[in-house]
């Protein structure tokens, strides 16, 4: 009898044993000793209930969702919930700009990458080929851009002097232009202020074109990421949504990836054709630094409606130095082109993939600005479009039963 005993204790002291090593995790807080009191009774449970199947165990029971505790402790969650989010959006409001504004570019990239990962490309040699072919575009463009830059703004630099002798002619158009504004005032009440205020000023100047620099380099980067594992984050995001609204989801959701995608492409070829076009005009008409100034139309006509317009007064600008009638030629080359390219241009290259209003280009574009500036501009068509899709597709429907 006492043999007995002794052999049952020998087992189960074994069997508990193996249960605490299965309960109690080996590389978190050992030795395990009876001292846990309570907790090794329930390690002994968490043995029993973790097999090959549920390694950590079946998901209890969900709590009483209609107890006072519940709702209050829910409701307190949520304001401090909210509140944190909050705060911590706007003090990560930079970094998460850069971000979306990488993933924007990764998902206008990624119709390219689709298209020859559909011609028997494997998915890292297309986001290869994709990242080399962009990069090789831009670097070609600053090899070919880079030199005469440099050239004509040195040419500039030694034609200052003859501007300013043309400032102070009174006869001359430039000097009647200074008389009536003061620029020349200005400009040496600029220059002659405080050294240290001078000094500062262009540290700043540096800071920001480092800042800039930066960033560039930041969104280069996470784009090229965002792209190799764009379908991870596609299904990730789709997994968020319950299962019954999830077929409904992903097509409402590749179509809205389509647009962005097509708006980016299509918005690149736009402002590419609108920096040629200008260049060609320029070096017709004889304005000065055509390539400088077609480069910087070419950028600001990224940004829509408000982009081109500016670029086009910057360069009337430096058209109006040469002469009063190829200023006038400038300005009625920018309307017709302007006109051109909202009509003929954006409508057959852009407008087959995003559907959006005139009205609500424009309000859209006035918003994102107001709101994110540069990158609010550029995000805002695709945004509207998406809103417009949504709009249409889900909430016009419910409305209509209701």
């Amino acid at each position: 009898m006492g043999a007995h005993d002794l052999n049952n204790g020998r087992r189960r002291n074994c069997n508990h044993g193996l249960e605490g090593e299965a309960g109690h995790h080996a590389l978190v807080a050992q030795p395990h000793t009876e001292a846990e009191g309570p907790v090794a009774a329930a390690e002994a449970v968490a043995a029993q209930i973790s097999t090959a199947q549920h390694a950590l165990g079946r998901p209890g029971k969900p709590l009483n969702r209609g107890s006072p505790f519940f709702i209050g402790m829910s409701a307190a969650a949520g304001v401090a919930v909210m509140v944190g989010t909050v705060g911590m959006i706007i003090a990560v409001r930079d970094v998460l700009i850069l971000i979306g504004l990488a993933l924007f570019f990764a998902i206008g990239l990624e119709p390219a990458v689709s298209v020859l990962a559909r011609h028997q490309f494997p998915r890292w040699a297309a986001v290869i080929t994709v990242l080399v072919a962009g990069l090789a575009v831009v670097g070609g463009f600053l090899a070919a851009a880079i030199p005469p830059l440099v050239r004509q703004t040195t040419q500039f630099i030694a034609h200052a002097p003859t501007m300013l002798s043309q400032l102070q002619n009174h006869h001359s158009l430039l000097g009647r232009f200074n008389d009536r504004f003061h620029v020349q005032q200005r400009l040496q009440q600029t220059l002659s202020g405080d050294a240290w205020g001078l000094v500062n000023g262009l540290l700043g100047a540096g800071q920001v074109v480092f800042s800039a620099l930066t960033s560039v380099f930041i969104v280069v980067v996470l784009t090229g990421y965002f792209v190799a594992d764009l379908p991870r984050i596609r299904a990730t995001l789709y997994r968020l949504i319950p299962h019954s609204r999830r077929p409904r989801a992903i097509l409402l959701g590749d179509e809205i990836f389509a647009k962005v995608g097509g708006y980016v492409l299509g918005n690149l070829l736009v402002s590419l054709i609108t920096g040629v076009f200008t260049f060609a005009f320029l070096v017709i008409v004889g304005v000065p630094y055509p390539l400088l100034l077609s480069t910087l139309v070419a950028i600001l006509d990224l940004i829509p409606v408000i982009g081109s317009t500016i670029a086009g007064v910057v360069v009337c600008l430096v058209a109006f130095s040469v002469s009063l009638t190829v200023c006038l030629t400038t300005i009625g080359f920018f309307l017709i082109y302007r006109l051109g390219e909202d009509y003929l241009l954006v409508p057959r290259i852009i407008g087959r993939v995003v559907k959006v209003p005139a009205l609500v280009t424009v309000v859209a574009v006035l918003l994102g600005g107001a709101l994110l500036g540069i990158v609010g501009a550029l995000v805002a068509i695709p945004a509207a479009a998406a809103l417009l899709l949504l709009t249409r597709e889900v909430l016009f429907p419910r409305l209509d039963r209701t």
